[in-house]
């Protein structure tokens, strides 16, 4: 019997080590996706002459960049202070309200940026209905007379992105604060230490890595984010691409900013992978009994729920009620337009095949990295998740000098032996929006399948291969029946992060289509607020579909912990 085993098992070791090869040139080639943009993007910035550059420098990248990297401290500083005061705020103290603030805070991930600034644009304006309140209770009658400060400024800006995007912060630090030891609490305690110094002293040091990886997060989305600034008024760099790309018409120009942008980014992953090292050794240490919130007092505990709802009500609620109501007067005024339903099936179609090509790579880099473990596939693994941390800019110039330079290529080829013209088969058919969007997402897909493949037993495999499977065979039978939940997940936050993608998708698409995303900005951009306001509020509302996710995974992981606790 076991001879018979072993003469099985050589054809099947065979046959998964033929297949593991083809997933990893399958892999390479997913990989190479990613890649080619940025060496499209290298060429195009060296045809750019050095006068260019001088005037770059002299010009466009001083103010660009000084306003970027106000605009970086601004939010990184906001965000941190809000996600690490909530996080603790929930974790370390017990008062009414407190599980409604623990998905609540969560919400403001459902608004994208620009949605935000173009809902406060309207909101805080001058002859708007705020401010004609506070002229009222104060007893003014005219914007002459008092108005608040503009919120076409930088503090503006850096306010709006920091109520938007603390939750990157907010997430990763309250995780680490529940996986604290609550021995390290008691011993703390019992050396007279308030709970206060036991934050600054205890809690915040250990919680710093998740604190630096959600600051770094939050700042790659503030770089991502061109509608936003531009409304607002501040010219950061990713703005500055837009500008020189679209108004200018200078591709060269824009692709050298891209790569000085580009510096800035890897910068910020450097910190982010930096501090997740630091935080898989500190997480090693685990705690022996749960971290126990303490309760307050009833008056203290109502002070902390309004601190707590604070960048809700700001964050989410507040453009949200004035979305639906601005949408609902639309939609009373003229109902839904052609218009509206026409940008609903742009939107849906191409947040669908996008989704669908993004988790097919995805699937194949991870899954290679599954069976065929080692250097190559590690790297291979890691260029897959370029794109993620590239302004979807940066990678909307790469794309297009690519596909560009193809349907150049098939044009001239098809002149040339059939005297027929193609035309832009690429740029033309909005496959450069799917290839842009897939390159910007691959790391959401990789890595969620990643994550569900991981938490499947080597042993299954092994197993699998004994009785003669292949490696198509050990997928089909084994691995996706139990990764199904983590690929749902992962296709779900890709397709709503196509929904919300708008500088790739407002740069690609063809002639005449138009997004729900690439509606709302032409619209905010004319000032006409209240034309975009149901397309503004449908982005919302499937935005809200990831966040829903995020709080069920959060209940779970708090729920594990009660479980895991001793009695």
């Amino acid at each position: 019997m076991h001879f018979h085993s072993r003469a099985t098992g050589l054809p099947a070791a065979r046959r998964t080590g033929r297949s593991g090869k083809a997933w990893l040139l399958a892999a390479l080639l997913a990989g190479l996706v990613v890649v080619v943009p940025v060496y499209g993007l290298l060429l195009e910035a060296m045809k750019g002459s050095a006068g260019l550059w001088a005037h770059l420098f002299s010009t466009i990248l001083p103010v660009a960049l000084v306003d970027t990297l106000i605009l970086l401290a601004g939010v990184g500083c906001l965000a941190a202070l809000i996600g690490t005061t909530t996080a603790w705020m929930v974790t370390a103290y017990d008062f009414p309200g407190r599980r409604l603030l623990e998905w609540a805070l969560l919400l403001p991930l459902a608004v994208p940026t620009y949605i935000i600034a173009y809902a406060y644009l309207d909101i805080l304006h001058p002859i708007g209905s705020v401010q004609g309140a506070i002229r009222w209770v104060l007893g003014y009658e005219s914007p002459r007379q008092f108005r608040l400060p503009d919120i076409r400024s930088m503090t503006g800006c850096i306010v709006l992105f920091g109520f938007v995007l603390y939750p990157y912060v907010y997430i990763p630090t309250r995780a680490m604060f529940l996986t604290q030891s609550g021995n390290l609490v008691d011993a703390a305690r019992t050396l007279g230490v308030s709970r206060r110094a036991i934050f600054w002293h205890v809690a915040l040091p250990m919680a710093r890595p998740a604190v630096a990886i959600g600051v770094a997060l939050a700042l790659m989305e503030t770089l991502n984010d061109v509608g936003a600034a531009e409304f607002l008024g501040v010219r950061t760099m990713t703005v500055s691409i837009y500008t020189t790309w679209i108004t200018r018409t200078d591709l060269p120009g824009a692709a050298q900013i891209a790569l000085a942008l580009l510096l800035i980014v890897v910068a910020l992953v450097g910190l982010e992978r930096r501090a997740r090292r630091r935080q898989r050794y500190m997480t090693d240490a685990r705690r022996s009994r749960k971290f126990l919130a303490t309760s307050v007092a009833p008056l203290r505990g109502m002070l902390f729920f309004a601190v707590g709802i604070m960048p809700v009500l700001l964050g989410f609620v507040a453009p949200f009620l004035y979305l639906a109501d601005e949408a609902w007067k639309r939609y009373q005024f003229a109902g839904l337009s052609p218009r509206i339903q026409d940008e609903a099936v742009n939107t849906i179609v191409i947040a669908t095949v996008a989704t669908v090509v993004t988790m097919l790579l995805g699937f194949v880099v991870a899954y290679a990295a599954r069976i065929r473990p080692g250097i190559q596939s590690t790297v291979i693994l890691r260029l897959s998740v370029m794109g993620y941390a590239a302004p979807g800019t940066v990678v909307a110039i790469g794309v297009l000098i690519v596909l560009a330079g193809f349907d150049r290529f098939i044009d001239q080829t098809a002149l040339d032996w059939f005297g027929v013209s193609t035309g832009l088969l690429f740029m033309g058919s909005g496959a450069a929006i799917i290839y842009a969007l897939t390159v910007r997402f691959m790391a959401i897909s990789a890595g969620g399948v990643e994550v569900g493949l991981s938490r499947i037993s080597l042993s299954l495999d092994h197993a699998s291969r004994t009785l003669g499977q292949s490696s198509a065979g050990t997928f089909r039978h084994v691995h996706l029946p139990l990764s199904k939940t983590a690929l749902s997940a992962a296709a779900l936050l890709v397709f709503v992060d196509c929904v919300k993608e708008l500088p790739a998708t407002l740069l690609l698409r063809p002639l005449n289509v138009e997004t729900f995303a690439t509606h709302l900005y032409g619209e905010a951009a004319r000032g006409t607020y209240e034309e975009a306001s149901i397309a503004a509020l449908a982005i919302v509302a499937v935005s809200v579909l990831p966040v829903i996710l995020l709080s069920r995974v959060g209940r779970n992981q708090a729920r594990s912990l009660d479980e895991a606790s001793p009695r």
